[in-house]
């Protein structure tokens, strides 16, 4: 899937934005999770910002807090730090779980891996990238 123009736009686009009460235009990344686990019947944060999909009770991984308390599976969700914003800020779902490497699928990316893409992508990403990782799927 690719937006329409570049600009967070696109019948799609918009439609993960609305799952989620954001407007057209907003960054997606994280309304591509709850759309993804909405259509799935999985529980889900009702929310398009991506350190809400993040909570303690939900934290599967996350070495600098100690978490380790399962090994990611698909359908996880992971997170990306970003310290330009000091916080989570871009977010989607572990595909495969490696030990050096995972396999993502995520929205509001691109080939190079921004939180400001065009499309949905299947990427791989270094393992030291991930913040961390939580469970949705119940």
């Amino acid at each position: 899937m690719r937006e329409a123009t570049g600009r967070n736009d696109g019948d799609r686009v918009e439609m993960y934005l609305a799952s989620c009460g954001r407007r057209a235009g907003d960054a997606w990344c994280a309304a591509f999770v709850n759309w993804a686990l909405e259509v799935n019947n999985a529980a889900r944060a009702e929310s398009g910002w991506s350190p809400s999909w993040h909570p303690k009770r939900r934290l599967v991984w996350r070495p600098s807090a100690g978490v380790n308390t399962a090994t990611p599976q698909p359908g996880d969700v992971f997170g990306i730090w970003f310290s330009k914003y000091n916080r989570l800020a871009h977010t989607g779902f572990i595909d495969k779980w490696g030990n050096e490497y995972i396999i993502t699928v995520e929205g509001n990316t691109n080939d190079a891996g921004s939180r400001e893409g065009d499309g949905v992508y299947r990427k791989r990403r270094p393992k030291r990238t991930i913040h961390s990782v939580s469970n949705w799927i119940d």
